[in-house]
């Protein structure tokens, strides 16, 4: 019977391992692998979300900004500035885009263990759960 590595020390091994490998496909391929052969895949997102907060605790935070179009220069500057002034001291800021074209417009960042949804979807969403709550 082996032990189960402890989900918090799996992501920073993790964490580790991304700042030492150039091959990003490779290390991929081997935690999926290990994941698998675990039956930990329904970890992955928890996992993923360790590995987030262990960089970030070492000084790099990682930003997913999801919008309906690509970014501009000026609101990636205008989103580095946002994490900066929340959380000052971070060495580096990595902000990934993912294209989701459901969110119509505006943003929604997605950090370790914070969200801010500014997606005009969002906004919609709450306009309407207003308004159906005013009717009653």
């Amino acid at each position: 019977m082996s032990i189960k590595t402890p989900r918090r020390r799996l992501a920073a091994i993790i964490a580790e391992r991304c700042q030492k490998s150039a091959n990003s496909k490779e290390l991929s391929q081997e935690i999926a692998a290990y994941l698998l052969s675990e039956g930990r895949t329904g970890e992955l997102d928890s996992i993923l979300r360790d590995v987030m907060q262990y960089r970030a605790d070492h000084g790099i935070i990682e930003v997913a900004a999801t919008t309906a179009r690509p970014l501009s220069q000026s609101v990636k500057n205008d989103i580095e500035s946002l994490i900066k002034g929340l959380s000052p001291g971070y060495k580096q800021i990595i902000i990934s885009e993912q294209i989701d074209s459901s969110v119509i417009g505006g943003v929604r960042l997605e950090l370790a263990n914070q969200q801010l949804d500014l997606s005009i979807r969002s906004k919609l969403n709450r306009f309407k759960q207003l308004t159906i709550a005013g009717g009653n």
